[in-house]
């Protein structure tokens, strides 16, 4: 029997295809996006989500399995889209994306943007990167979002009728390089990860569960390397096929 999206349950245990997802992590983008699609009398909700932390520790990978486990298929950017030869035309693509997002939830189905690397994208790295107009519009299309979210509208066409409100997760290693009003509470919750030694056992059962590799080994491997970071793990299994391919084409 056919269910509409809106209709499922979903069974929110932490695993995903046999992937880890951290609860703290699953626990922050499940109630964020739910709150951002119901009317709390009275109560500011702020529409972006930045999550940020070290590199390699999984971030996207994470928020791609709470997706895929909400039934959500998000309106994906990325850091190369916030730079352009044209100005303004980042902030037009944001505001369109957002726009597509708004349509697919008119239509009954979940769904969110998400904004891979922000900081790299639209934040200033340094005393050698320029600060473009475009890092401004971004900054300012954002900020101006997240403040009205049901009127998002593009340039050359200004309907009257307002557009649902969408809420927007961005990714980010070092949010202090982006334009501090953006990421001030009422704009965008932030949520800063750093796995526990348990994610890091979860996330490394992930991968290496088509190897066979017992639990108390990935145990062992993670507490014999306390201070690396998740995709280390993933470098590590990929090494290993290395050293097979070099027998084999040795051989």
């Amino acid at each position: 029997m056919y269910l509409s999206t809106g209709l499922k349950t979903y069974n929110f245990d932490n695993m995903k295809d046999g992937y880890y997802i951290a609860p703290a992590f699953m626990d922050k983008l499940v109630v964020h996006i739910t709150k951002n699609f119901m009317t709390l009398p009275n109560i500011k909700v702020p529409l972006i989500l930045g999550i940020w932390g070290g590199k390699g520790q999984g971030k996207s990978f994470q928020c791609e399995l709470v997706f895929a486990k909400m039934g959500i298929n998000p309106i994906v950017m990325s850091a190369g889209e916030l730079e352009s030869g044209n100005a303004g035309e980042p902030a037009k693509l944001i505001r369109q994306r957002y726009r597509e997002a708004a349509d697919i939830i008119k239509k009954g189905k979940m769904c969110a943007l998400f904004i891979n690397d922000l900081d790299a994208g639209a934040g200033r790295l340094g005393g050698t990167t320029q600060y473009t107009v475009n890092n401004q519009m971004v900054n300012a299309t954002l900020m101006n979002i997240a403040d009205n979210p049901t009127n998002v509208q593009l340039p050359g066409m200004y309907n009257k009728e307002e557009n649902l409100r969408v809420p927007i997760i961005v990714t980010g290693n070092d949010f202090s390089t982006l334009y501090a009003p953006l990421i001030r509470d009422g704009r965008m919750e932030k949520f800063y990860w750093a796995p526990t030694r348990d994610d890091r056992v979860g996330v490394c059962k992930g991968i290496f569960r088509t190897d066979g590799v017992p639990e108390e080994e990935v145990t062992k491997l993670v507490d014999t390397f306390p201070g690396q970071s998740i995709d280390f793990f993933g470098a590590l299994r990929a090494r290993v096929y290395d050293d097979e391919v070099r027998k084999w084409v040795s051989g």
